[in-house]
Formats: C-alpha cells, sequence, structure tokens
C-alpha cells in the first residue's frame, strides 16, 4: 500500500450527479456480439500482477464482459482529477483512505448497505468503513486488509538471544540492546514522507485512542493536549535509526532489512513480498506496534487496504458487481492475499504465511484498531508535516503546527 497522497479539494462539480457519465464502461458500436468493457481502476502498484491474473480468469470466464486494469503512479490524485472531469471508472479499487471518505459523501459510489455482496465480508471492517465516512450507507465492499507493525529479523533475534518485546520498555530496551551489540535496531526511510506514519499510526491508538479524531472535530480536545507522549517517543524511534536516515527512502528500505542491514523494519505487511524478493531465504516475522506498557492497549493496527466500489455512473453496475463477486469467491481472495502477504476481509478465508503467524492471534481475538491517519484530512499533509518535526526535533513546534493545520483544513468546509 503506497500510503496516503494529500487530497485535492473535491470539486463542486462532483455532486452533480445527473451530468456524470461513467468513462471506458461503453461496449464498443452496441452490437450484440460485442464484450462490455469495464474498467478496474486500482491504486496498488504492488497488486498489479495479481490482478493482472485474477482478471485474466475472471475475463476467461466472462467472454461478454472485458475488464480492463488501470493503475497509474499517484492513483488517488489521479482519480480525483477524473472525478473532476466526470470520468469516473466502473470498479474502483482504493484503501479506506480520506480520499475514500470525501468521495464517498460527495454521492459517487454505490450503496452495498443491502447488497447481497456483503454477506461473507468481516463485519469489523465493514463497521470501520462506516466509522470513517459517518454515512449511513455503505459505499465499499473490504476486500483485504493489512496490518502496520514491527517486521524482525528472527535469525539475528534468535543470535542475540531477544524476545519479541510486548511492552513500549521492553521495546527500547531490545532497541538498546541491538544498538549496544554494533547493530542497527530500526532502518528508517524518512526520505519517504508516508512512512513516518508507520510509527505514528502505531503509536496513536494506545497512547491517545482514535476517539480523539472525533473529539478534535468537536473542539474539546487538542494535539497540544494529547499528542506530547507520541512526539516524545517518535523521537526516541531516531536514536535507533541507521546514519542516513533522511536520505533513504521505501525501496531502499526493503533491499537494507533484507540483507541483514537492521535487525528490525518499522513497516506494513505490504512491504514483505518486496524484501522477500531481494532476499528470498530471509526468515522474519512481525509483532503489533508495543506502543505502551500495558499490553491490554497494543492493538494491532490494521484497516482495509483494498475496498472495491462501483461507480453510481457506471453503464454496466450489474457487470461491475459481477466482477467484484468474482473477486470475492474464496479462491480468488486466497489468491490475492497469499501472493500481497494481505489479509482477508473475506469470512472463511486465511492467511497461512509463516512471515506472519506472529500477527494471527490479534487477527482471531479481534485485538484490532484502525489506522490514525484514516482519520486525519488528507489536506493536513500530516507525513510531510511529521518528516518536517522528525527533522528538526521542536515538539512544542510540532503540536503546534498539527492544530493550526488541522483548524485551516476544518475552517475551509
Amino acid at each position: 500500500m503506497k500510503m496516503k497522497k494529500a487530497i485535492m479539494p473535491v470539486l463542486a462539480g462532483v455532486l452533480a450527479m445527473s451530468m456524470l457519465s461513467g468513462c471506458g464502461s461503453k461496449s464498443d458500436g452496441g452490437a450484440s456480439g460485442d464484450a462490455v468493457k469495464i474498467e478496474f481502476f486500482q491504486n496498488k502498484t504492488e497488486a498489479k500482477a495479481t490482478f493482472d491474473k485474477l482478471i485474466a480468469k475472471f475475463n476467461s470466464a466472462n467472454p461478454n464482459i472485458k475488464v480492463t486494469q488501470v493503475n497509474p503512479p499517484d492513483a488517488e490524485t489521479v482519480l480525483k482529477t477524473r472525478v473532476a472531469k466526470k470520468q469516473i471508472p466502473d470498479v474502483i479499487g482504493i484503501g479506506a483512505t480520506d480520499t475514500y471518505s470525501t468521495l464517498s459523501k460527495s454521492g459517487l459510489f454505490e450503496d452495498f448497505s443491502s447488497d447481497p455482496l456483503t454477506k461473507n465480508i468481516q463485519p469489523a471492517y465493514l463497521d470501520m468503513l462506516k466509522a470513517q465516512t459517518g454515512l449511513s450507507e455503505l459505499n465499499g465492499i473490504p476486500f483485504s486488509t493489512n496490518a502496520n507493525g514491527v517486521i524482525y529479523n528472527k535469525a539475528m533475534f534468535k543470535e542475540m538471544g531477544l524476545t519479541v518485546p510486548t511492552t513500549w520498555d521492553e521495546f527500547m530496551a531490545t532497541a538498546q540492546k541491538i544498538k549496544d551489540a554494533g547493530k542497527v535496531p530500526f532502518y528508517l526511510t524518512l526520505k519517504d514522507s508516508w512512512t513516518t506514519l508507520i510509527p505514528f499510526n502505531g503509536m496513536e491508538p494506545g497512547v491517545v485512542g482514535i476517539d480523539f479524531f472525533k473529539q478534535r472535530k468537536e473542539g474539546t480536545v487538542t494535539f497540544k493536549d494529547k499528542f506530547r507522549e507520541v512526539a516524545d517517543k517518535q523521537l526516541q524511534l531516531l536514536s535507533f535509526g541507521q546514519k542516513d536516515m533522511f536520505g533513504k527512502g521505501y525501496n531502499d528500505g526493503n533491499v537494507a532489512f533484507a540483507k541483514g542491514q537492521s535487525v528490525m523494519y518499522l513497516q506494513g505487511v505490504w512491504a514483505i513480498p518486496e524484501i522477500q524478493k531481494a532476499n528470498p531465504s530471509i526468515e522474519l516475522g512481525v509483532f503489533p506496534f508495543p506502543a505502551t506498557n500495558d499490553p491490554s492497549k497494543n492493538k494491532l493496527v490494521s484497516g482495509v487496504d483494498t475496498l472495491l466500489t462501483v461507480s453510481k455512473s457506471s453503464g454496466h453496475k450489474a457487470e461491475a458487481k459481477k466482477f467484484i463477486d468474482f473477486l470475492l469467491q474464496s479462491d480468488n481472495a486466497k489468491q490475492y492475499i497469499t501472493e500481497q502477504k494481505a489479509f482477508p476481509a473475506v469470512q472463511g478465508v486465511t492467511q497461512d504465511d509463516p512471515s506472519v503467524a506472529d500477527l494471527k492471534p490479534a487477527f482471531e481475538k479481534g485485538d484490532l484498531v484502525d489506522f490514525a491517519d484514516h482519520y486525519i484530512p488528507g489536506a493536513m499533509k500530516v507525513d510531510t508535516i511529521i518528516q518536517g518535526f522528525l527533522q528538526k526535533k521542536d515538539v512544542d513546534a510540532y503540536l503546534n503546527s498539527l492544530d493550526t493545520e488541522w483548524d485551516k483544513v476544518a475552517n475551509r468546509k
């Protein structure tokens, strides 16, 4: 999942539903022999090859429908531009981000509240989507989910006699032991601002709580009041990174960790296939981010990585829904999560990869909490605020900036 990009204001024209017309959804010439063309727009570059395989399977089984995948760089920005031009794809695969929330509130997507497509979806993820948009209707169907945590090199842990930490103090003690042994505890990739969100999302729910964002909207709390501990802990992590942390990006981090240049790596499970490409024999695991000294508060950060939705303006909704129904079938959902090291939103499908076995108990018990940044307006560009803070290390300026930028965006609405 390449993390959330900034949201551009959705143009007023978005709301003129009567004028919207689906793009790429007209069949050629309308002759009965022509296949109905469905455009599937999705935002995950790392999932393109998997979707290509699934689409080929679908097209082969459905000769009267031809699904084509579109997967541009910076997909969320491209999608918003297309919305403004009234060129909305038939089927959209996107993360449960602020972009999804904004477009849902603009009335662009089908309502799946009573749709049979939702019957095998885990209720916790359906609830997450509704909580995020604040709407009574359900505008997307969760397909795959992900998790944010700490990826660790199992062989190095064993060699150094380390155990998986379950509290913040244990986590810091583990990092210190690694540093004392002359190795790098965390490979930090702060050149890519979105990667700063991994520890932020890992800490916020346990330290502050997701309810904070609702209260911040109501004006009863501020970042200045509540986020000092998060800020202090964000800075503490820096002392355990490698030297050139602001010169290295996500791709550098995946390769460096794969090559054993750090013992731990603060990333999401979506990085695992990239790490394994760089070192197929690496033995790695993932544990939930131990943000506090109360293990019961340290839930696994997991959200909807890809949801599927249909444009209200599509001329071929039945065919679009048939494609979604196909993706939700157990064997296809299993293929996707196996190749992507993701987790299923579809009930009865399991992720059996040993690299993520440490996360299974959290999923089984439902010890899950959503990504904090899903509740922060994209226009705030919280990732660049965090990146600037980690460079300057001024806690007061950081907290003031979070409050100021939140208010600026709120006042525009």
